[in-house]
């Protein structure tokens, strides 16, 4: 027979090759729909109608996996096309979240429109936020980008421009693919969809309505499913941030060294343009020197040659500051003039003993009077070995933390989707592996009935058939769970028989009871059981009835019908003279009788106060107490009226009325069945509760049958 384990992990392996099957057809759907868009020339995409199809039918993982797929496969020809994987990813996480709260079908034009918005802002918005980016905060190249420079054109600026573009010519894109998605859905079957969505069950799998529940317990202060995702979420953003910020921090570096190299070879090609022995002649004669404009040219030519050298200049390095041999004027700043002496920036005062003696100093960043740069400088000797001046480049940092920034965008939009994937994975295993096990025992077990041996073993069978084979912790657990559960079940089985026992022996013990007290009087013979059947047949005609329905339980029909007979044992304190009388009693006898209803409460209360829990014998009291009292209030001993008389008390009136009717006395001979009946129906409002007279005549079949079988010969 095939085990748990072996079941679950077959419907595992048969949910995963259709979530990859479906997977492999919609990124096939993808590539198909773009390519149908590019060779129709149109100027919508239509490479999401597979993500959102996945998405829709199989939910976060096969969307975020198309997702990534359609943008990896897209970036065979196009490379900027891998960065926009994140956009396809947020589709999916989109519509995988819009369909788990409304279902895609969508049963309103607003919830069609809604969606289509919502698409919208994801691939038009952030995917314009993420072109600017990548493109240096311009234009892209894509198929927005003339409707972007018309815009821009127009009056609006970059940002705005492009932001525009990409919702206008998105939002037909989405409409479309959303509409394609739609009517897909709304074709297939509603078995196939089911089948189509990855499971990892390691358990009974559980319905839709089930699995959302148990997902969506409630806790005291935060449910383990949040606590997983907090935890999934934290880990996922910290490798990230980790990985990206030294990814970046290695980048920046190795483009400064990078962009350092570069400054000392412009350097050292500036330094051989001129003769350095005529620095002097420079610097007293300037442009008039023989070769200074020959050099100058040179300069700028190398200069030139590379976008990213902001400033190319020849210093001699003197105590008063720095004396400009030669300086290339900029688009934006004049140059200095030769023998112009130009104060030293802050920067350079650690190096400043260094460059007086024609010394060598590494590349430096600074951000003084020129702004923020990386600043080679190479010394320059001439023929006789000495440092005459120094040759220096400078590149803009700006420039450089602008390259870094656009990689730091491309290595975010690459992580972003990965890390989307990660958390979902993680979150989709600990559902299957943690969430719903552990929530699932945590529903049978207090859905556990103890009621009855019926009850036991269905909330048995279903802690049996939850089947956890997780293979760690959480089986052991389940493991522990239904063995303590069939062991509890097995010792509550024993308890309530070994209960049924003692409550038959004490029932059996008031009996005997009763009728040792009953048979002081040679009159009433079974009174005690014929009395305790009429009240049964009482209280459940009333509750058929809808009469005093909230008080009649199961509980109190018992304790009442249980004592019953104990409604005369304050008779024991009654002598057997007036007890047996045959003649009528005195007013002094009379009232010694009636005492037996305080006698019998006496006698209860005190047995009440013997033990923890009264149970029955709170209702023995009211029934020995007052089970003489009248609904007018002529009754005794206390003289109680209406409903101010325990309903127990007034059942037993009719039933011990009724029984002495019909049996014999020794003063008088028993009545017809019929007269009994006519008298309580003539008494019912005075001397009765109207409403329990009522049940009583209304049972008069079940009356018949007892009266029948204890009718003396």
């Amino acid at each position: 027979m095939e085990n748990h384990a072996d079941k679950w992990k077959r419907l595992r392996l048969k949910s995963l090759r259709n979530a990859s099957l479906l997977t492999l057809i919609c990124l096939g759907v993808n590539i198909l729909f773009s390519r149908f868009a590019l060779w129709l020339g149109l100027p919508i995409y239509l490479d999401s109608i597979g993500t959102v199809l996945a998405a829709a039918l199989g939910g976060y993982l096969p969307g975020i996996a198309v997702g990534i797929l359609t943008n990896l496969f897209g970036s065979l020809s196009d490379p900027i096309t891998a960065y926009y994987a994140s956009i396809n990813v947020l589709l999916a996480v989109t519509v995988a979240r819009f369909a788990d709260k409304k279902g895609f079908e969508s049963k309103k034009l607003g919830e069609f429109f809604l969606l289509t918005g919502l698409l919208t802002l994801v691939g038009g918005g952030l995917g314009s936020i993420l072109t600017w980016l990548l493109y240096d905060f311009g234009f892209g190249e894509g198929i927005s980008g003339p409707l972007a420079q018309k815009l821009f054109s127009a009056g609006l600026p970059s940002f705005w421009a492009q932001l525009s573009a990409d919702l206008v010519l998105d939002f037909p894109d989405k409409l479309i693919t959303v509409g394609v998605v739609d009517g897909v859905i709304r074709l297939l079957p509603e078995w196939m969809q089911t089948e189509l969505r990855p499971v990892g069950w390691r358990q009974a799998p559980l319905n839709h309505n089930a699995r959302w529940e148990s997902l969506h317990r409630k806790t005291r202060s935060g449910s383990l499913r949040r606590a997983t995702m907090a935890l999934v979420v934290l880990a996922s953003l910290m490798v990230a941030v980790v990985t990206i910020t030294v990814s970046v921090l290695q980048f920046r570096r190795t483009l400064i060294n990078q962009h350092a190299e570069l400054g000392q070879t412009v350097t050292r090609l500036a330094s051989k343009v001129f003769d350095h022995d005529r620095v002097d002649d420079f610097l007293e004669q300037g442009e008039a020197a023989e070769g200074y404009r020959e050099a100058e040219q040179r300069l700028y030519t190398i200069r030139d040659s590379s976008p990213e050298i902001e400033y190319i200049y020849v210093y001699r390095i003197l105590p008063d500051g720095c004396h400009v041999v030669f300086d290339l004027d900029t688009d934006d700043v004049p140059g200095g003039e030769p023998g112009e002496v130009i104060p030293f920036d802050r920067s350079f005062t650690p190096y400043l003993s260094t460059l007086l003696e024609g010394g060598r100093i590494e590349p430096l960043i600074t951000n003084d009077t020129y702004g923020w740069l990386l600043t080679v400088y190479e010394p320059i000797y001439d023929s006789d070995g000495r440092c005459t001046c120094y040759a220096a480049a400078d590149i803009s940092m700006g420039e450089l933390s602008r390259i870094a920034l656009n990689y730091l965008v491309r290595a975010v939009a690459l992580s972003l989707g990965m890390l989307l994937l990660i958390f979902f994975l993680g979150l989709w295993l600990a559902e299957f592996h943690v969430v719903l096990p552990i929530n699932s025992m945590a529903w049978a077990a207090g859905s556990f009935a103890y009621d009855n041996e019926q009850s036991r073993s269905g909330s048995l069978e279903l802690i049996h058939n939850l089947g956890i084979s997780t293979g760690d912790e959480i089986e052991n657990l389940y493991k522990a769970l239904a063995l303590t559960t069939e062991e509890t079940a097995r010792y509550i089985a024993d308890v309530q028989k070994k209960n049924a026992t003692i409550s038959r022996m004490q029932n059996g013990l008031i009996l005997v009871l009763a009728d040792m007290v009953e048979s002081r009087d040679q009159c009433t013979g079974d009174h005690v059981r014929k009395t305790a059947a009429y009240t049964r047949i009482i209280l459940e005609q009333m509750r058929k009835e809808g009469i005093y329905a909230e008080q009649l339980t199961d509980e109190y029909i018992e304790d009442v019908v249980n004592s019953a007979p104990l409604h005369d044992v304050g008779k024991i304190q009654v002598s057997d003279t007036i007890l047996n009388k045959p003649g009528k009693l005195t007013d002094e006898e009379f009232a010694i009788m009636k005492s037996h209803t305080t006698a019998g409460g006496e006698v209860i209360a005190h047995a009440i106060a013997l033990v923890s829990e009264p149970g029955y014998l709170a209702e023995a009291k009211n029934l020995a107490t007052y089970h003489h009292e009248r609904w007018d209030g002529r009754g005794y001993p206390a003289g109680l009226k209406g409903e101010d008389i325990p309903l127990s008390a007034r059942v037993m009136a009719v039933a011990d009325v009724f029984d002495a009717l019909v049996s014999r006395r020794s003063y008088k001979a028993p009545f017809p069945f019929e007269k009994a009946m006519d008298i309580i129906r003539e008494e019912a409002g005075t001397h009765f509760d109207p409403q329990v007279a009522k049940a009583f005549l209304d049972a008069e079949t079940e009356v018949r049958r007892v009266a029948e079988e204890f009718k003396e010969e």
